[in-house]
């Protein structure tokens, strides 16, 4: 081999190693910048992973706080359901009471209703014929009785005393004069009680209205014994 052989051999092999270092090198680096973005890819996967799981979980929080209030509907639902059906079975027995006693409550209520003892007395068609006259009959008994017992005295003595209690009998008397009701012509559609009229005034008590204002008053007593353990 001759001498330029022997250096282009020389040439080759130094550039062959320069370009094994450059190739080294070049792989180095580019190990090194692929674990970097292996590793921010890592990263990032792993934060999306948590992202994904935290939104995963606070959205089951969701439903199932969800799912909770509609059950507390529903069961809030039932439990008004119930105690309306309560209140309407009380009308319907209400309504239904055999007819002697349905007289006697009617009774009852008109004496405890009336205000001066001379309203009308409106009932619906049905019961004005069936029950009218006798539970105004009656209603006025109670009245009179009522009217005739003696009126509470006032505790005070001498002239003082006696002049109240002369006012207290006169103001009882003229309260609510005796037996004056009177079974009225005109009728409404109502579902049982009556409806007392004095010229341009009126008090309800239909049995409808009657178990309204006691539903008001009492709705919650009777939830609790219809669900004690809520």
């Amino acid at each position: 081999m001759n001498g330029i052989d022997k250096i282009t051999d020389r040439i080759n092999a130094e550039a062959k190693a320069e370009t094994d270092s450059l190739l080294a090198a070049a792989r180095e680096q580019a190990a090194q910048i692929a674990a970097k973005y292996q590793n921010q890819a890592d990263a990032e996967m792993a934060d999306l992973t948590a992202k994904n799981q935290k939104a995963a979980a606070e959205r089951e929080e969701r439903l199932v706080s969800v799912a909770q209030m509609e059950a507390r509907k529903v069961a809030l639902a039932a439990k008004q359901e119930m105690v309306e059906k309560v209140y309407a079975l009380a009308l319907e027995k209400l309504c239904a009471m055999p007819e002697k006693q349905y007289v006697d409550v009617l009774a009852d209520l008109l004496a405890e209703a009336s205000s001066s003892g001379k309203e009308e007395v409106i009932f619906s068609a049905g019961d004005r014929d069936r029950v009218g006259k006798a539970a105004v009959a009656k209603a006025n008994e109670r009245l009179g009785k009522t009217e005739t017992t003696e009126p509470p005295r006032v505790i005070a003595g001498g002239k003082v005393g006696a002049m109240l209690n002369k006012m207290v009998a006169g103001v009882a008397t003229a309260a609510k004069s005796a037996g004056g009701l009177t079974l009225s012509q005109e009728t409404r559609p109502i579902k049982g009680g009556f409806i007392l009229k004095d010229e341009n005034v009126e008090v309800n008590c239909t049995f409808d209205t009657l178990v309204r204002l006691q539903k008001a008053e009492t709705a919650g007593t009777v939830a609790k014994k219809l669900f004690p353990e809520a």
